[in-house]
């Protein structure tokens, strides 16, 4: 007997349709016989029922309620769950991004390590070296100009901006290294310099020549080759901004060497090119620029005289510090054009993880206003944040009162809701061991590693490293040749990676572009690895320390005391209860600091970290907390009062977060 795939399905059900029809009656029979009625009824569901069967099935009441119940409770629950992740994202913060995460390193690459044995450092010596960073727990690493260049002024006087100078390697090096940092975690910061070329650039060749689109590529007036002062502006390096050119018979300016020229942004062709290359480098994927010498991109047209500080003075000026810089600074125009720079730089920056940083320079002193301005607005962006130098001027005074002075000048000043940074050293000024003391570089990079922001770390730092002395016949800075007393050989000297020849800079040849420091037998990284109380040590702590604690990496900065010696301050974030205090002795002398008036502070409280290791661990009374000149106290405290919400003229915080921590959430509150 054949059958179709149907009458298969049918067969092999409960009940089978026989081909005899009195089969079919007696079956028929059997089955009201056993029912006593007309009732039909079916065995259990069992696997494999066919479809008949199982619908026979799904509609009793039994199997249906418990599957609607079912898939109601699912339906709620991906709408509560829908509705949470909503509500989460709609009160949680703003995650940090990868620049605020690190301090930013910088790298002088003529004096990190040297690969080739020629006495200068370059990019494969950077290479072999990524591991310190990392040691360190280092993320953004900004290495300062390796463009081509007659070097000068040490690669900022550029010759092509899309080449790598030989002294430093090749375009692959370049790649090879930003390639192997991206696969470490590692963001490269480059420098860039849009104020000026080199006179060796092709572009100030076909100015020269007058070539008809590059003519004005430069600033050039008329003057007389026998005295060529168009007016008395000044160069940052001394004398004359302007130079005689026997080429084109006119003078261009130079804010800095006359081998730097200053290009024309006023010339759209000019903003152009800049913009031009901003993309080359970012397409090769680094990770932000440092924009040098912004405030002096733009100079006024109509060129008039500069006022003199000094107007009894004699108007022969050859210092910039004689003149106010009205016409040479600052300029209008000058964030049109950085806004620009960030709008191009923004574009690179959807995908994420790949937010390209933006950071600048610019020295105003005083007038901390046009700093700040470089923050943009809240409705334009601009710089991610300008470098802030103000602890630089340290040295100028070792006490808490002048410690807090130049913190809250920042943080009173700082526009709402940006982010703070901080700078205690460059290749520009004085190395701070040298210039506040050895006895302060700890106390130094404990207040630089736990105030709020990203902080900057010039190389060496992190070991202490000093000045060297340079003689004037080892001078290689061309401001030092101008002037002896301003050269800035003594901070640029080779890093100290050991006690080895040349502190293990070149281990190839006796050669060092400039000397090493004589102290570099003890003061190397090397050394301090194996000394758990070193100054790598520490740095390395609190360095760890910032990026692992919510209240040191986002939380609020309190003021809470400053007097002739100690400066101390507070972090905490609401919803924590553990908090950190304080104390910097940047004193000549211990001092004893009584914190009673401070309610929100425990009686007794436990030194988490000393900078004079032996006192790691004891536990204080808030009435008497010793301090040793130059020492630095980190101490950790629980409390379940905060004390920002009754001090808020003392308090900042970039942008306020509180901790939920049940469900280990922060949440803007």
């Amino acid at each position: 007997l054949s059958t179709s795939p149907d009458e298969e399905g049918v067969l092999s059900a409960a009940y089978t349709i026989s081909a005899d029809p009195e089969d079919t009656q007696d079956d028929t029979a059997e089955k009201l016989d056993s029912d006593e009625a007309d009732v039909y009824t079916q065995v259990a569901p069992y696997a494999g029922m066919p479809k008949e069967v199982l619908l026979l099935y799904s509609s009793q009441a039994r199997y249906r309620v418990p599957r609607e119940i079912l898939f109601w409770l699912a339906i709620a629950y991906t709408l509560a769950l829908v509705a949470l992740t909503s509500t989460v994202i709609a009160l949680s913060p703003r995650c940090l991004s990868w620049w605020q995460a690190s301090p930013v390193y910088q790298v002088y690459p003529r004096s990190f390590k040297d690969s080739n044995g020629d006495g200068v450092g370059d990019l494969k010596g950077i290479q072999e070296q990524l591991h310190h960073f990392q040691y360190l727990n280092i993320k953004t690493v900004w290495i300062s100009p390796f463009y081509r260049s007659p070097m000068k002024d040490f690669g900022y006087d550029v010759e092509d901006f899309r080449a790598i100078d030989p002294l430093f390697g090749t375009m692959q090096d370049f790649e090879e290294l930003l390639t192997l940092m991206h696969n470490k975690g590692l963001k490269l910061i480059m420098d860039f310099i849009p104020n000026h070329t080199s006179d060796k650039h092709r572009w100030f060749k076909l100015s020269q020549s007058r070539d008809p689109h590059y003519e004005d590529y430069y600033i050039w007036t008329d003057c007389n080759a026998t005295v060529p002062r168009p007016n008395n502006w000044v160069s940052v390096f001394g004398n004359s901004s302007w130079t005689y050119d026997e080429v084109r018979g006119q003078c261009y300016l130079h804010q800095f060497l006359k081998e730097q020229p200053d290009l024309n942004f006023r010339n759209p062709h000019v903003r152009q090119e800049m913009i031009d290359i901003i993309d080359f480098w970012l397409e090769k994927g680094v990770d932000g620029f440092r924009m040098d010498a912004v405030k002096h991109i733009l100079e006024a047209t109509h060129l008039r005289d500069e006022p003199q500080v000094d107007p009894n003075k004699p108007p022969s000026i050859i210092s910039e510090w004689d003149l106010y810089h009205d016409y040479t600074t600052s300029q209008l125009g000058l964030h049109d054009l950085l806004r620009e720079w960030r709008a191009e730089m923004d574009t690179y920056s959807h995908e994420p993880g790949k937010y390209r940083f933006m950071v600048t320079e610019s020295y105003d002193y005083h007038e901390v206003d046009k700093t700040m301005m470089y923050y943009g607005t809240p409705l334009v962006k601009e710089s991610d944040f300008p470098f802030n130098f103000y602890l630089l001027d340290l040295p100028q005074n070792t006490s808490g009162l002048w410690v807090k002075h130049l913190v809250h000048l920042w943080m009173a000043n700082m526009p709402r809701g940006q982010w703070p940074n901080w700078v205690v050293g460059n290749h520009d000024k004085p190395r701070l061991a040298s210039s506040a003391g050895q006895t302060f570089i700890r106390v130094i990079n404990m207040l630089l590693l736990t105030l709020p922001g990203t902080p900057t770390t010039y190389y060496g730092e992190e070991i202490g490293m000093e000045n060297i002395n340079v003689t004037e016949s080892q001078i290689q800075d061309p401001a030092g040749k101008y002037n002896a007393s301003a050269s800035r050989d003594p901070q640029r000297s080779p890093m100290q990676w050991s006690g080895d020849i040349n502190s293990g800079f070149n281990n190839k040849t006796n050669i060092t572009w400039l000397p090493v420091h004589p102290n570099y037998r003890n003061v190397n990284v090397e050394a301090q690895k194996k000394d758990e109380g070193s100054v790598l040590a520490q740095y390395r702590f609190l360095n760890t320390l910032h990026q692992s604690e919510l209240p040191l990496h986002r939380g609020w900065f309190c003021f809470i005391h400053a007097d002739a010696s100690v400066f101390s301050y507070l972090r905490e974030l609401d919803g924590i209860d553990q908090a950190f205090l304080m104390v910097l002795n940047f004193g000549e002398e211990s001092a004893i600091t009584d914190l009673s008036s401070i309610h929100e502070l425990p009686d007794e409280l436990k030194v988490l970290m000393s900078t004079n290791q032996v006192n790691d661990g004891k536990v204080l009374q808030k009435s008497r907390i010793r301090t040793e000149a130059g020492e630095g106290l980190v101490i950790q405290f629980s409390t379940h009062t905060r004390f920002n919400p009754n001090h808020p003229e003392q308090c900042y915080i970039s942008e306020k977060a509180c901790y939920l921590g049940p469900l280990s959430l922060l949440y803007k509150c």
